[in-house]
């Protein structure tokens, strides 16, 4: 599906205090960008794939969906729209990015966003996803005293412009503790911990602008961040390139990965009501 300012934002409405918050799954390129990037599927390599589907047992859980169809490519909802680094002397992509994780030009010459561009990608996808997020919380923090936002993501798990090695399955920010309670934490960590796959808490990823955004404690607000290293949940090639990425979801493969998750969201759902 094409985006538009009308259709980007998908939002499920759920009972529950749960917002899965999914900035990163969107695929698709608006017409008028298409031909300036290098490529339509260099464009697309970075999403995080198939997190809407790996996590659609939410929908079980009362939990409310918020997500996007538009590439982070055109825009990215998870940084700081003022454009500042969210790990300043750290190799990352920015708001409107212009080189993939790998560091290769994602434009072509002479079609790289400039300020006036970017300003107008963030009144059109950037401002209204926030609103519908802010909305969502504002609904459930009406009768819940407690309310998590668990921003869901995934990353390939080798990318050593980006870290050293092979990235841990189970990547959890927390903003060094300050966007949720400790009780969060542990809710979530233990399942990680006791699944033997592998977790860190605010290693490389201590959450991007929604966690540190969002998450305010002291209101009744707990922003968590989830990034899974992808091959625990498709059958991540060695090298990705354009005849092999992106693999399909396979429900039987992700299954390990996704029993630990549904034991991270009902550790989280169970904070919250408590």
């Amino acid at each position: 599906m094409t985006p538009t300012p009308n259709n980007f934002v998908v939002v499920e409405r759920g009972a529950a205090p749960l917002i899965l918050s999914m900035p990163h799954v969107g695929v698709g390129l608006p017409a008028e960008f298409e031909n300036r990037f290098v490529s339509p599927w260099l464009a697309r390599r970075d999403a995080d794939w198939h997190v809407d589907q790996l996590y659609a047992f939410g929908r079980d859980l009362g939990a409310t969906i918020v997500r996007t169809i538009v590439s982070r490519s055109v825009i990215d909802l998870n940084r700081d729209p003022s454009g500042a680094s969210l790990y300043p002397g750290q190799a990352t992509t920015g708001l409107c990015p212009t080189e993939t994780f790998d560091g290769e030009p994602l434009y072509r010459p002479g079609e790289a966003p400039d300020e006036t561009d970017i300003a107008e990608r963030r009144a059109i996808w950037f401002g209204p996803y926030h609103w519908v997020l802010t909305r969502e919380i504002e609904r459930l923090k009406a009768v819940h005293a407690k309310v998590v936002v668990y921003d869901c993501h995934s990353i390939r798990s080798v990318i050593p412009r980006l870290f050293p090695g092979e990235l841990p399955q189970f990547n959890i920010g927390t903003n060094s503790g300050a966007s949720c309670d400790a009780g969060l934490r542990a809710a979530v960590e233990e399942p990680c911990a006791a699944s033997g796959l592998g977790h860190v808490v605010d290693g490389r990823f201590k959450g991007g602008w929604i966690t540190r955004h969002y998450g305010r404690p002291l209101g009744g607000v707990h922003a968590i961040q989830m990034e899974l290293a992808i091959r625990g949940y498709l059958r991540e090639p060695e090298i990705v390139d354009e005849g092999n990425w992106p693999v399909a979801f396979d429900p039987q493969f992700a299954a390990p990965m996704t029993t630990v998750l549904r034991q991270v969201l009902e550790g989280a759902l169970a904070f919250a009501k408590g």
